[in-house]
Parts: C-alpha cells; structure tokens; sequence
C-alpha cells in the first residue's frame, strides 16, 4: 500500500480531501496482481490507476518504468495532467498524433519515468527507434474498449510485442461485456465493476421535447433558453450536423463549442478549455465527447439526433448525474420520430413557452496568453500575470490551464477588456506576451 504520507500530501495536490469507493478498492489491490477495472468516465479512474505506480518507481532517470496507452488524444493529456497535479516529482511525457513529432523525440532523449500516449504514436516512435520499452514494468491500456472500438488491435499488439519486462498489466474499460484478448497478457486478474445501469440513475431525469417540424435548431435555440445557463452537452450524429449547429447558434447570439474528429487537435483543446472553465455552457459534439475526455458538472445532455444504438446512449447519458449529482438527459424529437425501444423509461414530455428566452450568456470569457509549457510558463505564472500585471483580483481569475505553445485563463465577464489593455506587451517569465479572448 503507498504510504499515507505520500498519499495525504498527493491528495493535497490534486485538490481532494478522501479517495471514493472505487479509488481505495484499487489501491487495496496492490501491485502484484493485474487488474481489470469497469468505471465510466469521471469517476476518478486516473488517479485509481494512478496512485498505485508511485509505490512501483525506483526513482533512478532515463527509464521508462511505467506506460499508459489511451484511445485519444484528449484522454492521453487529461492523463498527463492529472500525474502533473499530483506532483510526484517524477518526469512524464505525452506522446499523441497531431503533436509535433521532433518535439517528442527531443523530450523522449531523456526518458520519463511514466509515459503516456496513443497507439498510433508510440508505434511512430518505436518504428524510428526514439523508445527502448525494456524497463517498463507496468502497462495500463485505458479505456481499453474504446481502444478496440477505434480499429487499434494492430498497434496495441505491435506496442506490446516490445515490452519484454513487464510485470503488471492494468486494463480499464467503460463497457461491461468487453473480452480481454489474449495479446493483452493479463492472467487472473482481480476484477473490479463499478458500472451501473445509466438508463435507471435515480438523479437522472429523462425528458423529452417535440419539435414541431423536421428541422429541431429553433427547438434547440428555446431548449437552451429554459436551462439557466447549466452546463450542457448537445450530441449530434454527424460533424457536419455539429458544425450547422453550431454556426445557428452563433448567428442567434449563444457562445458555444463545437467538438468533432476532424478538427485541429489546438481547436479541440481550445473548445475544450473553453467549456470546462465556463466561458461557454454550450458544448455540441459528435459521441468523441461522450467518452474519454475532462469534462466536469454537466447539467444537461440534449440528443439533438437520437443516438445510434444502446450503448451510445447510455455512454452520452453518463455525461451528467455522476458522483450523486442530479443532471437532465433531454431527448428532442420531431414529427417522424419516435422514443428508442431501448429506452424503456416513460420520458416526461416537456412543452417549450410560445416565445422563448434567449439562453443565458457565460459568466467567465476565456483569454489566450501565447505562451505555455515549451516557454516554461506554469499555471502560478499565469495566475500571477493576471494579479500583477493585469490588476485582477482573486474573484475575477476562474480556471488556468497551460498547453504547449499557450495558456488559457477564465477572467469574468466585463474585466476582460481592461485586463487585455493592462496586459498587453507585458512579460511572463521574461518574455513579451500577445493576449486575446
């Protein structure tokens, strides 16, 4: 078991007084059993798989001892930071497609300790010889389901293939069924489930609302007009859906984010830093956000197209209502639709006002400061520009978070503008920084 002192003082640092249920069942596992663990996403599974990896680390530089392989490229970050937040004092490295590969391969010359990626990249990496997985001893393939799902049985087998030495394998999945196959070489792992049945969540309510013609954009618009401002996320089946949507949206005046695979890894990032410091209480996505990424307190999920089957459902649904939280799914229908037999609850119908009100705007607006991690800019850097140089106060700063080349800062709405004035041409560790919102 890690030591309490070690686990008080990283608990500390991540901003959290006790473990749940499901983080002290994997600690109480230990290291020297393989592990599969069902949890649906924000349950705390990170840290669970976390924590047990700093009582496994020798210490000793230039040696990778640990690896993580996550589906995607948000869920790979979201894992970095989470072991960033916990302050180790241990190095780790995040390797994902859309990243600059020379930037990698300068940071992989000195080996982290923990290294976290997505398939197709550490087998970019292996082919060009920029890793020696010799010294891994534990492997833990997140999201595992969703890994398969996505076509990269190849790669996993290829990434497995050189990883001679490992003694532990920790697998975690969101879906109850999944068949572990034999390349994974997990043998009698301990077995913990903390799924349940999303559909008959009692803090879910489930409400439906009839579009009176084919086309649901003004019912959508007078939805988000009834929700005060919650924090919701708008599935649609298609990108191109997401992006009519989203530009409708923007047109009738309400900020929001559109999230889909074929956008640029930075405007994901954007549109994700954007929704989780609450500059925009829109969201609208395809099912990649249902599954993998840091979202926090979403109030309402609205399947603005129905999902696909079953299982997307329940995944999109397990958005909100999490951790004893109550949260709305909403289901909106037009004439020639109809409830999924695999919804089995009766919905509540939902009758939308004559004239709607105009969704409520956010209370924080979002500034981009373009210098990040490779400027070694850190989040007490950024918070501090904004006291000193800025003239904010505590009150007035929400959520920082620093990517690569850039940092995000939530500032309340109506001290942007003279903070951007007060800010500009002014230096962050000794460097002139360009600000924008």
């Amino acid at each position: 078991m890690i030591e309490e002192e070690l686990l008080a003082r990283v608990l500390a640092n991540v901003g959290i007084e006790q473990l749940n249920e499901m983080q002290e069942a994997v600690l109480e596992v230990g290291t020297s059993r393989d592990l599969v663990l069902l949890s649906p996403t924000g349950s705390g599974k990170t840290l669970a798989f976390l924590l047990p990896l700093l009582e496994t680390f020798s210490g000793e530089e230039k040696k990778i001892e640990a690896l993580v392989i996550a589906p995607s490229r948000e869920l790979a970050l979201q894992i970095e930071a989470v072991f960033r937040s916990m302050a180790t004092g241990y190095k780790v490295n995040c390797c994902y497609g859309g990243h600059p590969m020379r930037t990698e391969k300068k940071a992989l010359e000195h080996p982290p300790t923990l290294l976290i990626g997505t398939p197709g990249r550490i087998v970019d990496h292996l082919e060009r010889g920029h890793l020696d997985l010799d010294t891994v001893h534990t492997l833990v393939l997140d999201e595992f389901d969703k890994s398969l799902e996505l076509g990269f049985t190849k790669e996993m087998k290829e990434i497995l293939s050189h990883l001679p030495n490992t003694r532990r394998r920790v697998l975690t999945s969101a879906t109850e069924g999944i068949e572990i196959p034999p390349f994974t070489g997990i043998r009698n792992p301990a077995r913990l489930s903390y799924l349940s049945d999303v559909k008959e969540t009692k803090n879910l309510a489930l409400r439906l609302v009839n579009s009176p013609v084919k086309d649901k954009l003004e019912t959508l618009y007078k939805l988000l007009g009834e929700l005060d401002g919650g924090a919701t996320l708008v599935f649609c089946n298609l990108r191109e859906a997401v992006e009519r949507v989203s530009h409708y949206l923007e047109e009738m005046g309400v900020e929001n984010e559109a999230f889909h695979g074929g956008m640029e890894q930075p405007d994901r990032e954007r549109a994700l830093s954007r929704f989780r410091n609450g500059s925009s209480n829109v969201f609208i996505s395809t099912d990649l956000a249902s599954r993998g990424l840091d979202i926090q307190e979403v109030k309402h999920v609205i399947h603005y197209h129905l999902p696909v089957n079953e299982e997307a459902y329940v995944h999109r649904n397990g958005r909100t209502a999490r951790m004893h939280a109550e949260g709305t799914a909403w289901l909106i229908l037009n004439e020639v639709e109809e409830v999924p037999e695999y919804i089995t609850r009766e919905p509540d119908e939902f009758f939308l006002p004559a004239s709607g009100r105009k969704p409520a705007r956010p209370e924080w607006v979002t500034l981009t400061i373009n210098r990040g991690k490779r400027d070694k800019v850190s989040k007490k850097d950024v918070v501090g520009f904004l006291y000193q140089k800025g003239g904010l106060q505590r009150e007035d700063v929400g959520i920082v978070e620093v990517r690569e080349s850039c940092s995000y800062a939530a500032v309340k709405r109506g001290k942007e503008k003279e903070a951007i004035q007060k800010l500009q041409g002014e230096k962050i560790k000794g460097v002139k920084a360009k600000i924008s919102w």
